[in-house]
């Protein structure tokens, strides 16, 4: 569960982040659909198939480098009316890395990226990062992780932790990369219906 849907006290160490949005009581659940690391002709295109067929919008936390690589993709994903959002330009992960050279990357990522949404890779930053990035953009953290990019987990399990952990608000991560490949065909569309049996409306940012 600590890598699924992580706890409060790990939230509480990334102040001004956003991990999850509940609509009101009386109104209908939510839930937001989002996909890290692409995009990538090998998995991006089926995505956003799988997308137009059940007519929802998502979000996609673009690495910089595959931007640069595939613009076309990019483009495809914005003209169909999903948002992108900054996961670096190369997928670096701010506690390895000094600050300004973080910030310096994710600079970088922003000649390919128009958005002021950023995710960290892997949820990992330094809180004088955070400190800096929530001024330039909105942190967009997690509620549930998939798992989908493991070679330890099945399509099953990767349906089975949508349906244990998505709730109300849920911001739920899966991956169009390489990785998820195998899995992710399978889960994908099983998740996005049972998530609409269960009543939940599938958003994107403002």
């Amino acid at each position: 569960m600590l890598i699924e849907q992580p706890p409060r006290i790990y939230r509480w160490l990334f102040p001004g982040t956003l991990w999850r949005i509940p609509s009101p009581k009386g109104k209908p659940k939510n839930v937001y659909l989002t996909f890290d690391d692409g995009p990538i002709p090998e998995m991006t295109p089926w995505i956003l198939e799988v997308l137009d067929k059940y007519k929802i919008k998502a979000t996609f936390f673009c690495v910089g480098e595959n931007v640069r690589k595939y613009p076309e993709l990019y483009n495809m994903l914005l003209e169909r009316g999903h948002r992108a959002g900054n996961h670096t330009f190369n997928h670096i992960q701010g506690i390895r890395f000094r600050s300004k050279n973080y910030i310096r990357n994710i600079a970088e990522a922003t000649k390919y990226i128009d958005s002021d949404l950023f995710r960290p890779p892997h949820g990992h930053m330094r809180f004088p990062q955070v400190l800096r990035l929530r001024k330039l953009f909105r942190i967009i953290m997690w509620d549930v992780v998939t798992r989908d990019y493991s070679p330890h987990m099945t399509a099953k399990g990767v349906l089975n932790n949508v349906k244990r952990y998505a709730r109300n608000g849920s911001i739920i991560v899966f991956h169009d990369s390489l990785k998820a490949i195998g899995r992710i065909e399978e889960a994908l569309p099983k998740a996005i219906e049972w998530l609409r049996k269960e009543g939940y409306q599938f958003k994107i940012f403002d």
